[in-house]
């Protein structure tokens, strides 16, 4: 993938905020801002047009939500992939845009490094998660339910089942490989018979997944 451009729509409907976006990821070699959404429904329509990468989502817009927009995008296909943004880090939309299949989020406020970080890491098949914050969300949303056991879980090998949790811990391939003294092909091939086992579209859905079958603790 050297000398390819990650291709970035942004959709959101203060045209300031957008006019900022472009600003900053214009200005990255390996970036490019192909297009513009100012509601979600807009967004539906610049995913399925092809030719973007990723897809900076704001949450709330007129006329389609984010969360329904990325609903829609997720259920076309792998790509775009959507990386939600959200003002407030304890924001139950922005986790329920993760549960319809965003690659991850991140505050308005991050800085331009984050933000750049976040779009080349969800661009690349990985997450885009800030931990602590992820944590709370979800532990929020599963405070009040009890955790619920899956007959997939039963044919996670042991070791598939530390790697798990260690993901829903948010950390990285690297750290799960120190931590377990594995390579890091022989992570990223557990993750993908993680992915495999259990259904899930990508790291965001396997973290969710762990709180929701108590395999991440409180």
């Amino acid at each position: 993938m050297t000398g390819e451009r990650i291709r970035v729509a942004i959709a959101d409907d203060q045209q300031l905020v957008r006019m900022g976006l472009r600003m900053v990821l214009d200005a990255q070699p390996d970036i490019e801002v192909v297009a513009e959404a100012e509601d979600g429904e807009h967004a539906v329509a610049v995913a399925s047009d092809g030719g973007v990468d990723v897809i900076l989502m704001d949450v709330r817009m007129p006329r389609l939500d984010g969360i329904a927009a990325t609903e829609r995008i997720a259920a076309a296909g792998p790509l775009p992939r959507v990386l939600v943004l959200t003002t407030f880090d304890l924001d139950e939309y922005a986790f329920a845009a993760l549960r319809a299949g965003a690659s991850g989020f991140l505050l308005k406020d991050a800085l331009p490094a984050d933000l750049l970080g976040a779009i080349r890491a969800v661009h690349a098949g990985d997450a885009a998660l800030a931990p602590s914050v992820t944590r709370r969300m979800i532990e929020q949303f599963t405070a009040h339910a009890a955790p619920r056991p899956s007959a997939e879980l039963d044919a996670l090998t042991p070791r598939e089942r530390e790697i798990f949790a260690a993901i829903a811990e948010g950390l990285t391939n690297d750290e799960i490989a120190a931590r377990f003294y594995l390579a890091s092909s022989t992570v990223k091939t557990h993750i993908g018979r993680l992915l495999q086992k259990l259904g899930a579209r990508d790291r965001v859905q396997l973290v969710i997944l762990a709180y929701e079958a108590g395999i991440a603790g409180s």
